[in-house]
């Protein structure tokens, strides 16, 4: 059932009690003597159907009037509801005085809206808008109107998914009737461990995870539950595994996926150019050091923090445009160059978290097309970070280690279970399954 923050409005209550009543007074003063009945053959009696009423939003429908739309380009609330014949007034008050159910400032262009209106009398009695697939906003239209937002029950089923690389990972998963954000959900978990910027063809991956539905429409993925991944002659597994102190994603020997520096600042990139100590600078059109990795997206592309730490910089300079610069630890320093724009917030002094968006892909400065040039700092010195061995993380503590082995042992089975697409077996690429 739909979970509700607030009760429903009164007037539903009162359709359904008054058309109780109604139907009951009619058998009281209305039923014609039993000789009067047809009550026609056994096969016609057992053949009837009932009507079942529509039902949605928590209203029986064929109660009202229904009209529905879908909110225009350049639509503000008011003029959907004056379309409607809704009173200004009453417009005015649900504006001002709904704000905390939902700002009536947020409705956008496509989405939908239903408005139910009294059948005998043609006023507009409810208006119900649908800013996600996740909920909904009633309007009661009354002389006092209100607000109430309701939460679609939502179910979860674990399913699984499988792919050979071609070209790249997101055509394989999405050419496999698979989700973009499945492919985010992937790479979130193996981040620390595989480059996806190098990805090979012929690499191959295995998932169990969560996917969620409402009213058997697909709407999101939760959880990662397992995965495996092969990037070349190297295999990876990720078990998730957690309890009331922690929880993550862990390889078959219960180390830590989750490493203190993410491969990258962005995702679903390209590596431009690479660390080197002599580069034809194409703004420049010499030849000069270049110490840092350009990573290539398309314009606006969020940049993440790739650790922990504090924001030493959030500025502006001729040659790198935007830059943020994020002091990790006394060791560690890393710079993100010719930003777009940062994100909100971000300013010297700001303490950000790894994976945490701190601003978005642009060409400011001495940059050609959009990407990010990615710096990183050891103990003062600009390097590779591509060669570096970063610090590893936190052990799993002893006293969860058997508790572990046997989630990762159901898990590893389950993930050996999973069949590879059939467009393409593992024997038409020269591999066996893990």
């Amino acid at each position: 059932m739909d979970k509700q923050k607030t009760s429903r409005p009164s007037r539903r209550t009162k359709i359904i009690s008054s058309g109780m009543v109604l139907a009951a007074f009619s058998m009281i003063f209305f039923v014609p003597a039993l000789d009067q009945w047809d009550l026609g053959s056994a096969a016609e009696i057992s053949s009837f159907e009932i009507q079942e009423p529509t039902t949605q939003y928590g209203f029986v429908l064929d109660t009202f009037l229904v009209e529905e739309g879908i909110i225009q380009n350049g639509d503000f609330l008011s003029d959907v509801m004056v379309r409607h014949n809704i009173d200004y007034q009453i417009i005015d008050k649900l504006a001002k005085g709904t704000k905390d159910v939902f700002d009536v400032r947020n409705i956008r262009e496509g989405k939908k809206y239903v408005v139910l209106k009294d059948l005998i009398t043609n006023e507009p009695e409810f208006f119900i808008y649908e800013p996600s697939v996740y909920g909904y906003v009633i309007y009661s239209l009354n002389e006092e109107p209100t607000a109430e937002y309701t939460e679609r029950s939502m179910t979860t089923k674990v399913e699984t998914a499988a792919g050979i690389i071609e070209d790249n990972l997101w055509n394989a998963i999405v050419g496999n009737g698979h989700s973009y954000d499945l492919a985010s959900r992937m790479e979130d978990v193996l981040a620390w461990s595989i480059d996806f910027h190098h990805i090979l063809k012929g690499d191959r991956f295995k998932l169990i995870y969560e996917q969620q539905y409402i009213g058997g429409q697909k709407v999101g993925v939760g959880g990662v539950i397992g995965a495996y991944y092969k990037n070349g002659d190297k295999e990876y597994h990720a078990i998730r595994f957690g309890n009331e102190i922690h929880d993550g994603y862990y390889d078959l020997d219960a180390n830590s996926m989750e490493k203190a520096f993410l491969k990258s600042p962005v995702k679903y990139s390209r590596i431009t150019s690479r660390y080197s100590r002599s580069r034809f600078h194409p703004v420049l059109r010499r030849r000069k050091a270049h110490l840092g990795t350009d990573y290539a997206a398309p314009m606006g592309t969020p940049i993440y923090a790739v650790a922990d730490g504090l924001v030493t910089k959030a500025s502006r300079s001729r040659g790198n445009g935007n830059y943020v610069k994020i002091k990790h630890d006394n060791t560690y320093t890393t710079q993100y160059l010719h930003m777009s724009r940062f994100a909100k917030g971000m300013k010297s002094g700001t303490h950000v978290k790894q994976g945490e968006v701190i601003g978005y892909v642009g060409k400011t400065g001495y940059a050609t097309g959009p990407h990010v040039c990615f710096r990183f700092w050891k103990n003062g010195k600009q390097v590779n970070h591509l060669k570096e061995n970063l610090p590893p993380p936190e052990p799993m503590p002893e006293e969860d280690i058997p508790a572990f082995m046997v989630i990762r042992d159901k898990v590893k089975n389950q993930l050996d279970g999973v069949p590879w697409p059939r467009k393409q077996s593992q024997q038409e690429v020269g591999v066996a399954a893990p």
